[in-house]
């Protein structure tokens, strides 16, 4: 895939204050409403996708692809030392199409709400390896969830013009409606609004929503939901429909799971 917004390029050599408005600069360019052919239904999957689903080759091809259904991709990263893997997984249906990883220098620390400056090289490295352009990707980490509504779902959606959602683990900003200390039934998704920390929507804004996509039977343990926010050319809504409808059984959507299974199988090589 190639960049079609080269100024929205992550730059880590900028300063704070110049990366601040880099960020509003893509919200501004984002899109948070539908504007895309990807109905939830049509990329359910109804189990976990395993390594068998792969071409005997092993090189990401499969043997019988079921060409009706949207191509889905996941992105994650892994790290060794001050370098970042970013590895793409790409589904349809049940199906791996392609797996793709790049490596790239870390160049600056983990700053909160700059992630995409330290990360995003990597990710738009790999994206430029696909030989298949996804309908729809899912990044490990924040999308309008976001101080300034750019967050690397956001910033990597805008640059590459890709409908994206954001899958994060820790809520950043913004204020749930309801608490979320307490154990959500599977299934349940609670809207996170924008607060005052969020400065370029106005308060009480639906910007995402907590999502529970499993939980334990058992009475004294629970998992914590996923913070689901639209990247680019998504909704909060069709955000949190899509992530729902691949989980697959586990906590993590399965496109973001096999990438994050991928990126940890090559960090070893590289």
């Amino acid at each position: 895939m190639d960049v079609v917004r080269p100024e929205f390029v992550p730059d880590p050599s900028l300063s704070t204050a110049e990366m601040e408005t880099l960020q509003r600069d893509i919200a501004r360019a984002a899109v948070f409403e539908d504007d895309h052919a990807v109905d939830p239904e049509s990329v359910a999957i109804d189990g976990p996708v395993g390594q068998s689903t792969l071409g005997e080759a092993g090189d990401g091809s499969v043997d019988e692809p079921d060409t009706d259904r949207p191509l889905v991709a996941g992105v994650d990263q892994a790290f060794v030392g001050d370098r970042a893997v970013s590895a793409v997984v790409v589904l349809r249906g049940r199906e791996v199409v392609e797996r793709v990883y790049a490596v790239e220098s870390t160049e600056i620390p983990y700053v909160p709400g700059l992630l995409s400056f330290r990360e995003g090289g990597a990710i738009l490295s790999a994206f430029a390896e696909l030989d298949h352009e996804p309908d729809i990707v899912f990044v490990d980490g924040s999308g309008r969830i976001h101080y300034r509504e750019a967050g690397l779902a956001t910033h990597v959606g805008v640059t590459l013009d890709v409908p994206t959602v954001g899958v994060a683990k820790n809520l950043l900003c913004g204020t749930p409606r309801e608490s979320l200390d307490r154990k959500l039934p599977e299934g349940a998704r609670v809207p996170i609004d924008a607060d005052d920390e969020v400065e370029t929507a106005e308060n009480g804004v639906c910007i995402g929503y907590a999502v529970q996509t499993r939980q334990y039977e058992s009475e004294t343990q629970y998992v914590n939901p996923l913070l689901v926010s639209p990247g680019h050319r998504v909704s909060a809504e069709t955000a949190a429909d899509l992530v729902l409808a691949t989980a697959a059984g586990y906590k993590l959507p399965e496109p973001t799971r096999l990438a994050d299974d991928y990126a940890d199988e090559v960090k070893t090589d590289v």
